[in-house]
């Protein structure tokens, strides 16, 4: 029995993380599902968690099944192709993710009787009882593969699974094992969905490596003939703007009917930093440019905060004071909105949402979704109540 509490280490530094320790904590759970971005501590928590419970003695052992891949040839690496290699790939992942709350000294001499590190690929047959299972990264897996996987899960057993939908959304990845596992989940019984965002995000290189990724991934969108002339025209105008891409928004305009004069015909997305070039002292670059092209344009700069690209785009010109967050949620960009003001910010039969959807599909490959939420009391009012 263990004499003190890994669990006790662990400070959960966000709300998403305070949301996952609650959820382990929870006995009323026997499958949770914890989705997000790399850095947000899916594994942290969900490892030290399978560690305590068998160090406690609550439960007998504890399977963590991992898929090993070679990140160069994107090859899988298995027990029957290389079984040392296997294995060793997945002690050291365990050691850096716990290595910062105990000492590997300590971990080590329990693998292979309390902590079981199991293949996906040979599970049939097996059953696991009185255990914590852990299958972690499971977008790099087959969705056949993760639920052999769950059909193992035996009497008196918890099950947890992560992965990251949102590096497979923005990768534009068809059939993603974590979005479609994360859908089963969100309506399971006595299982319990734990979405972590950017805002959730801890490790500093995570974020920065997902700010790189949307980069990439704009800078490598292939631009229609209007986008390419409100490129070329602005560039003219700030030569020395970094412009990452341009989205012409007309057509989608047109398709939903949308005549706010807030929404501009086309948005200009600029690199950290260079938002005020491209508009100019006053705006005269882009009023000058936009009196060339006959267009509105707006330009925002690219960084993690979602709410300024919604703010440029919404129909309802004053919306954005009442967003109070957007961010992941599984595949999705969430825009979580205050409940009073719900009608504008959906539209008539939910016109601005598909409008939203349709523009953040064209620029990321991802959808939007908005959830109404209870806008918080004043103090007065608390006082009151």
């Amino acid at each position: 029995m263990s004499s003190f509490n890994l669990l006790e280490k662990l400070k959960p530094l966000t709300a998403g993380q305070e949301e996952m320790y609650k959820a382990l904590t929870d006995k009323g759970f026997e499958v949770l599902g914890f989705f997000g971005p790399t850095g947000t501590g899916k594994s942290l928590f969900s490892l030290t968690y399978g560690l305590q419970a068998v160090l406690s003695g609550e439960y007998k052992r504890f399977i963590v099944i991992k898929p090993v891949v070679d990140i160069t040839s994107g090859e899988e690496v298995t027990i029957a192709k290389a079984p040392s290699a296997f294995f060793e790939a997945v002690k050291s992942y365990m050691q850096d993710v716990l290595g910062v709350l105990i000492d590997w000294s300590q971990v080590e001499p329990l693998i292979g009787s309390k902590i079981i590190i199991a293949d996906s690929h040979y599970l049939r047959g097996r059953t696991f009882d009185n255990a914590i299972v852990f299958i972690d990264d499971i977008q790099l897996m087959k969705p056949e593969t993760i639920i052999e996987a769950i059909v193992r899960v035996g009497q008196n057993s918890r099950l947890i699974v992560a992965g990251d939908p949102v590096f497979q959304a923005l990768r534009e990845v068809k059939g993603d094992p974590a979005a479609l596992v994360r859908e089963i989940l969100l309506s399971e019984e006595k299982s319990r969905v734990v979405d972590l965002g950017i805002k959730d995000i801890v490790r500093e290189g995570a974020k920065r490596g997902l700010r790189f990724l949307l980069e990439y991934k704009l800078r490598a969108r292939v631009m229609n003939e209007e986008e390419k002339k409100v490129y070329d025209v602005i560039k003219s105008k700030a030569p020395d703007a970094d412009i990452v891409t341009v989205a012409d928004l007309t057509s989608f305009k047109q398709q939903y009917e949308i005549t706010s004069e807030h929404v501009p015909d086309a948005l200009i997305i600029a690199k950290q930093g260079h938002l005020g070039r491209v508009v100019g002292k006053g705006g005269e670059r882009i009023n000058s440019a936009e009196k060339e092209l006959n267009k509105r344009l707006r330009a925002v700069e690219l960084n993690l905060d979602f709410k300024e690209m919604i703010r440029a785009i919404h129909p309802t010109a004053w919306i954005w004071k009442h967003i109070e967050e957007v961010d992941f949620a599984g595949p999705n960009l969430q825009i979580k909105i205050y409940e009073d003001v719900i009608g504008a910010a959906v539209g008539q039969r939910g016109v601005y949402v598909r409008f939203l959807d349709a523009v953040t599909r064209h620029l990321l490959g991802i959808g939007v979704r908005i959830v109404a939420i209870e806008r918080p009391r004043t103090s007065k009012e608390k006082e009151r109540k």
